[in-house]
């Protein structure tokens, strides 16, 4: 296990609230499930303590944390265990959470990937009247700042030119310049959807549910598409599998899209703005790693191409 002062904190915190002190304790050592800078998340037998980013607004991620406990959202998104109150001692002074431990996707099965299921509870986020104030979803604010990132790793470097042109044919709302369309705006939203936040609670045979709260908020649903629609479009995500995901959300009468009909008009901006951002993400990673793109990152920078070349009613439209 990586012991850098956060993951010791992260895993006394998760032993001690697995583990009763009565307890004789003869479990494994906590586990690393991650490490990056948005997020350090240490397991120990049945919980989960997370440190989140640094710089995390706490009053925002009370509100987020509070939404997560929700007895409306319950069977939708996992629900935290009380926790500290601050930021332990040793923790760098980034606020923790602590979760029951969820089975996660298995990405050496990839055929088993529950996208139906995801389709589903986000059907079922979108369509709850939000319980409590909350803030804005971060969906644009993430993009934005992938952009930001790629400008200080590549300044003026030529690669980064077709991810530039398609960003800058966003709306501004897109770009978190400007507030959302009053009419998109007041959705709950999970804001930063893909397989990795769905786990199977009780673990391992439990129903599925939505984690990681962080960038939850009001905004448009279409953003919590946009990720499968951008992989879809650039040629990451065979069609059939677009079609069961896209059918299950309309089945579950989920409102980011109509209900028949082409759903390109609704999924057009927020899928541009993901294919954006992941297009921007990896030119930062990957010249921060002195390499080149790998095949997958240079999909989504080629898609970036497509959608700076094309007219703009088809610049979202999948590759053949």
């Amino acid at each position: 296990m990586t012991t850098t002062p956060v993951v010791r904190v992260l895993g006394g915190l998760a032993h001690d609230a697995a583990h009763p002190l009565t307890t004789a304790c003869v479990c494994a050592p906590p586990e690393v499930l991650a490490d990056r800078p948005d997020g350090t998340v240490v397991r120990s037998g049945s919980v989960v303590a997370k440190a989140h980013a640094p710089g995390t607004e706490v009053p925002a991620l009370a509100e987020r944390l509070s939404l997560a406990a929700a007895p409306r959202l319950a069977g939708i998104l996992l629900p935290p265990l009380p926790g500290p109150d601050a930021p332990p001692r040793g923790a760098a002074d980034r606020v923790v959470s602590l979760w029951p431990y969820g089975e996660p996707v298995d990405p050496s099965d990839p055929d088993a990937a529950p996208w139906e299921d995801a389709a589903v509870l986000l059907a079922r986020l979108h369509s709850t009247p939000p319980p409590l104030p909350l803030p804005a979803m971060r969906g644009p604010a993430k993009a934005a700042r992938a952009v930001a990132r790629m400008r200080a790793a590549l300044p003026g470097a030529p690669a980064t030119a077709p991810v530039l042109a398609a960003w800058h044919g966003l709306p501004r709302w897109a770009r978190a310049e400007d507030r959302t369309p009053e009419d998109r705006a007041g959705f709950l939203c999970h804001g930063d959807l893909h397989l990795g936040q769905l786990v199977r609670h009780p673990a391992p045979h439990g129903p599925w549910l939505l984690i990681d709260v962080d960038d939850s908020g009001l905004g448009d649903p279409a953003w919590d598409l946009a990720r499968p629609a951008a992989w879809y479009a650039a040629g990451l995500l065979p069609s059939e599998v677009w079609t069961r995901f896209l059918d299950a959300y309309r089945a579950a009468g989920g409102p980011a899209v109509r209900a028949e009909g082409d759903p390109w008009p609704d999924l057009d901006v927020p899928a541009r703005a993901l294919t954006v951002q992941t297009a921007a993400l990896a030119l930062a990673k990957s010249a921060a790693e002195q390499r080149s793109p790998d095949e997958v990152e240079q999909l989504m920078i080629d898609a970036c191409v497509r959608i700076a070349s094309l007219p703009p009613e088809l610049v979202s439209e999948p590759s053949s």
